[in-house]
């Protein structure tokens, strides 16, 4: 999507849709108020009305987009109306949007166009027939902004922020033929052209590290299992004590022997959708040259159910020396995440880390599809995550970890099992997670409910990968972080 920004007034095609932004109950003339009159639009927020443009247009079609009342029309409603008048005409045939807003300035009006980029993604590499007509027809959209050279500077982080998005995107709508470990692994290596350095560590490398924990998920597949590590120091001390993400990264998961069942196995291409998360963020932190040094951790693996795969009750070594009785192979995020987590903090030693997972079908059930689950052993960490949640549009929900349940986890002939049972399944899982934290401050995201819309009832993000999380600790790191 080509972004522009224009003066008001500027000359319209016969090939551009006319969309306005519009307050709840605000004064409405010419075409627009003609256009309203004929209707039951009023401004309220999440109303569409799309018309053939009255005469005296020179546009082909007027859009109007409602954004609420005017005092609580914040830059996420903005960039919400935005993406709708953008869905409203994407397929019309015409290839210009210019949008007009109440209050055109720089923010808003980067915003806007943040939207229209967040609801113009589209993955379609593998669609070899789809006819024209159903394919996007608008490729440039125009922003009326009162200060064209504010706004443009404005969006430049956004603009980062959307590639990132649209990366992290990327990497969960492949399908797992492309996208294995190895094949992730070199799509974050080919970061490196932004400014991160990225080391890879295989299979070899991790069983000296006695990695046994995240080892075992991959025994049953012929994908070698790799860790991506990435690091980007902004800050204006570059050896001041980085922060640190980390994720989950299961390329295919089905389930190990304790296979899942066949109906809607093929969506766990999606049970990498933390590592992505973590990738894109680390993706956005290089691309606006994020002040700060973060460190960011992937694990990259594939749960196959072959003769060599992992069986339930087996015993493995975790790198920090806990050893853990496997009772459910299909429990094996935390595996993942266990030498990750331990890793991270033996070596980088961070101020912080926070985990992303698609963890638990636990925290669907809890939540629902809307909101993703918040456990943090650190309330400053906690507060900053749930402050950043409600900025950014992605929706956390704190969880607890009451520490009664944490004896659900011990096993009778190792230090733990990996799983404690469906009650509080979720919040057990992340208990899991704690014991390897070494008492670092830590937040792990169980982001099973949100990696993925299957419909999508946010403007921003079209059906399928969310991208999740970048938007979210993006945020977080610009408030709080950033040197």
């Amino acid at each position: 999507m080509d972004i522009e920004f224009v003066a008001a007034g500027a000359a319209l095609s016969s090939k551009t849709a006319l969309g306005r932004i519009v307050h709840e109950g605000a004064a409405l003339d010419g075409a627009a108020a003609q256009a309203a009159a004929a209707s039951r639009f009023t401004g309220a927020k999440g109303q569409t009305l799309d018309v053939l443009a009255p005469a005296g247009t020179d546009a082909a079609r007027l859009v109007l987009v409602g954004v609420g009342k005017a005092e609580a029309a914040d830059a996420l409603a903005i960039e919400n109306a935005a993406a709708s008048a953008y869905a409203a005409v994407k397929a019309s045939g015409l290839t210009t949007l210019r949008l007009e807003l109440p209050d055109a300035s720089a923010e808003f009006a980067a915003r806007a166009a943040l939207g229209v980029r967040l609801a113009s993604y589209r993955f379609d590499k593998y669609r070899t027939k789809e006819p024209a007509e159903k394919k996007p027809s608008v490729v440039k959209t125009e922003i009326v902004a009162t200060d064209n050279a504010a706004a443009l500077k404005a969006f430049e982080p956004l603009a980062a922020l959307a590639d990132a998005v649209s990366f992290t995107r990327d990497l969960v709508s492949e399908p797992p033929n492309v996208l294995y470990p190895a094949e992730f692994a070199a799509r974050v290596k080919a970061l490196e052209a932004l400014g991160l350095e990225v080391e890879i560590l295989g299979e070899a490398e991790m069983m000296k590290l006695g990695m046994g924990s995240l080892l075992g998920v991959g025994q049953g597949s012929i994908r070698e299992s790799q860790l991506a590590v990435l690091k980007w120091y902004g800050a204006a001390d570059k050896s001041a004590q980085p922060i640190a993400f980390i994720g989950k990264g299961v390329c295919f998961d089905t389930g190990g022997i304790s296979l899942k069942p066949a109906e809607n196995m093929e969506d766990m291409k999606w049970d990498m959708g933390g590592a992505g998360a973590v990738a894109g963020l680390m993706h956005v932190l290089a691309g606006r040259k994020a002040k700060v040094n973060a460190i960011g951790i992937l694990g990259l693996v594939e749960n196959m159910p072959d003769g060599n795969a992992q069986r339930p009750g087996d015993v493995v070594t975790s790198m920090s020396g806990q050893t853990i009785e496997i009772i459910n192979t299909d429990a094996e995020g935390r595996l993942v995440l266990a030498d990750a987590v331990w890793y991270c903090q033996d070596r980088f030693k961070p101020k912080f880390m926070v985990d992303l997972a698609t963890l638990t079908g636990a925290i669907i059930i809890a939540l629902g599809n809307d909101y993703a689950g918040c456990y943090a052993n650190d309330d400053t960490l906690g507060a900053n995550l749930m402050a950043a949640s409600a900025a950014s549009g992605e929706p956390l929900w704190r969880m607890p970890l009451p520490p009664q349940y944490d004896k659900a986890l011990d096993s009778m002939i190792a230090d733990m099992k990996n799983t404690g049972g469906r009650p509080g399944g979720s919040i057990t899982a992340a208990m899991f997670i704690q014991r390897f934290t070494n008492g670092v401050p830590w937040a792990h995201l169980d982001i099973a409910s949100t990696a993925w819309k299957k419909p999508s009832s946010v403007p921003t993000i079209p059906d399928g990968a969310t991208g999740f999380g970048v938007r979210l600790l993006n945020q977080m790191v610009a408030d709080r972080y950033e040197s």
